[in-house]
């Protein structure tokens, strides 16, 4: 009797120890994915990323959190870093998030970077900006024209169809007007000049807010606007995911 119990024993302990500590496959694939961390435009939500199709990677899009009145974008990024929990990530920053995701990149280990319709350095950005900007007259327009749009804005996004123009007016109406100004302030006083490791640069032939005649990067997309990410979703794809891949 006294046998019996101990081989009933021994094979309850063997079942739980392999239901608690085996791998279904489904668990598996899950921790075999790659993750990568999205930073939008300012302000911005997720919109912009849903044409891209990177199939086989984990999505997780970074959440704006609210900027300290006179903190820099390093110390920004020293803050939002905190939600990325995957190691050695895979990053793709669109315009200002681009340029928050450099900041990142300096401070954890990444696996690679994309930044699409942004910029690497501030040598990058247009002079004329950075003196508007320093003069601080991004603060006297009004926050409904910030959120607006019109044929101007579109004109200057690069927003030519009804579903660009669409999506444009969602993005800008979800635009936070006090993080926009610090985003703009702080971009003014943004002092870096090391170029990113690990890094891709995509560009359009015709962004108009951030000047392609002033970057260099790898790849230039013929006719894309500053919201090419998603009209010009198909190409940027392709690049994205051979460069991860490779």
């Amino acid at each position: 009797m006294a046998q019996r119990v101990k081989v009933v024993f021994a094979v309850l302990f063997l079942f739980i120890s392999f239901h608690g500590f085996s791998q279904n496959p489904a668990d598996t694939v899950k921790e075999a994915q790659k993750t990568i961390y999205f930073f939008s435009g300012i302000g911005a939500d997720s919109t912009a990323f849903m044409n891209l199709q990177l199939p086989g990677y984990r999505r997780v899009y970074i959440s704006w959190i609210p900027a300290l009145p006179d903190e820099t974008i390093a110390q920004y990024a020293g803050r939002i870093k905190s939600q990325i929990t995957a190691e050695h990530p895979y990053i793709i920053g669109l315009s200002f998030g681009g340029i928050v995701a450099v900041e990142v990149s300096k401070q954890i280990r990444i696996e690679k970077m994309v930044l699409i319709s942004s910029v690497r350095t501030k040598d990058e950005l247009n002079k004329f900006q950075f003196f508007f900007m320093k003069l601080g007259l991004y603060r006297i327009i009004p926050g409904s024209l910030l959120r607006g749009t019109n044929f101007l804005t579109n004109s200057y996004f690069g927003a030519k169809t009804r579903v660009d123009k669409k999506t444009l007016k969602k993005l800008l109406q979800a635009t936070d007007v006090s993080f926009f100004r610090w985003a703009l302030k702080s971009i003014a006083y943004w002092d870096n000049k090391q170029m990113p490791e690990r890094t891709i640069q995509i560009h359009g032939t015709a962004d108009r807010v951030i000047a392609s005649r002033l970057v260099h990067p790898d790849y230039r997309i013929k006719g894309g606007g500053h919201i090419m990410v998603f009209n010009k979703a198909d190409i940027i794809s392709k690049i994205i995911t051979k460069y991860f891949n490779e």
